[in-house]
């Protein structure tokens, strides 16, 4: 074993390297697709009904995806899992590809669930980070992998008009080219983890560190029941942390650009708006990082709950024509999500077993996916019922108990 210990950091600077590098390709593809695949599942039927099913395809495929990738995961590896994730989304891509091709929208959205995919491998590949870190860097770690995805979402929106371009001089319909482009990007991401991706870090980890039964795998019961029946209090927590700051970042900053469209906002006003929420989402994920490190990951996490009940306060009062309020808010959101996601991440892989890591890390992608796309549809029903500033309360409101839980939970740690 200590002649092993030196062997394991290298493979870990090697793994993060590998994956952030395929967390910007990642994000790039997914944003180059999504940017215009609404617009375009809206164009092809003429509804925006089955606009709007666009970006929900997406979100299911990613969904369905996060326990079966979890399992091949606890198998096999992170290599396999991650492949099989980038490559449903390159193919999901192609099919989407065609079917503009074609004007076929159904077929579209068959795409767009495969599509997700790739998402899903993004969401995976956080956890990839910590298989071998240190436990005081494992949450930096993790949310070094985080932070790259800001590269990718910043870059892909850019490289759909030009994709688009390049297709229509060759006459094919515009929305052909992003697609296309989001498969060869996809493409190179599997390439990276498949070439990269070597030893696979949760393989090494269980050939260095003694194994302990698994209790969330196997048959019986559905996966997902099955597996929360297993997890410890610490786990519990950190899966419904990290499901809570997620559905309300997809419900308030959804219905943001809806609200700000009653008085009137430019679309330039509105996506400065949103970029300054993305950057916000990214940008801090190191700082938070270090923070769960050095401060416990319960008490950031107890920070990200307050961010967010924060971020509703703001923007949820702010009038529809105040931009520089509903930024505010949008970018203290940002930053609770971020809180959330790498001390909640981080909290989740300490508290499970090696062998359970997989599935339980599995589950958390479940939750987050199925909570924001539940938070995105609920917005929609309460804003339209509503307002916007019942949103702001619903949501602070909904983040209140988690900070309550978070703050007894350091406190009883403290206590000891």
């Amino acid at each position: 074993m200590v002649t092993v210990a030196p062997q394991v950091e290298r493979v870990q600077r090697k793994v993060v390297r590998v994956l952030t590098g395929t967390q910007i390709m990642g994000s790039a593809a997914m944003t180059i697709g999504l940017a215009i695949s609404t617009l375009i599942a809206a164009s092809l039927s003429g509804s925006d009904a089955v606009g709007g099913l666009a970006q929900t395809a997406a979100v299911a495929g990613a969904a369905l995806l996060a326990l079966p990738g979890a399992r091949l995961a606890q198998r096999r590896g992170r290599r396999p899992a991650l492949t099989l994730g980038y490559g449903m989304g390159a193919i999901g891509a192609l099919v989407a590809a065609v079917a503009v091709a074609l004007g076929w929208w159904p077929m579209l959205l068959v795409g767009l669930l495969l599509f997700g995919g790739a998402s899903s491998a993004n969401l995976a590949a956080r956890y990839a980070a910590t298989d071998l870190a240190h436990p005081q860097r494992r949450a930096r770690e993790l949310s070094r992998v985080v932070w790259a995805a800001m590269i990718g979402a910043i870059v892909g929106p850019n490289l759909a008009d030009p994709a688009g371009r390049v297709t229509a001089a060759i006459g094919l319909p515009v929305g052909v080219g992003p697609f296309v482009l989001s498969a060869l990007v996809l493409g190179i991401a599997v390439l990276g983890i498949q070439l990269g991706l070597r030893p696979d870090p949760l393989v090494v980890v269980r050939s260095t560190r003694p194994v302990q039964p698994a209790h969330c795998s196997g048959g019986g019961a559905p996966g997902g029941v099955r597996i929360w029946g297993s997890l410890g209090p610490m786990a519990r927590l950190a899966l419904v942390g990290v499901m809570l700051c997620h559905t309300a970042m997809v419900g308030l900053m959804s219905m943001t650009p809806v609200h700000m469209n009653h008085a009137g906002s430019s679309l330039r006003v509105v996506g400065i708006v949103i970029s300054l929420h993305v950057a916000a989402m990214y940008a801090a994920s190191p700082l938070f990082g270090w923070l769960a490190d050095r401060l416990g990951r319960v008490p950031v996490l107890a920070v990200g709950a307050s961010l967010v009940v924060a971020a509703a306060a703001i923007a949820g009062m702010a009038p529809s024509h105040d931009a520089p309020q509903l930024a505010a808010g949008l970018v203290v959101l940002g930053f609770g999500w971020s809180a959330g996601l790498v001390s909640g991440s981080a909290l989740l892989t300490e508290s499970v077993s090696v062998d359970e890591r997989p599935a339980a890390q599995g589950l958390s992608d479940l939750m987050m996916n199925v909570g924001g796309a539940v938070g995105g549809a609920v917005a929609g029903v309460v804003v339209t019922a509503w307002s916007y500033a019942a949103l702001g309360l619903i949501v602070g409101f909904t983040a209140l108990p988690l900070l309550v839980v978070c703050l007894f939970a350091s406190l009883r740690r403290t206590a000891r």
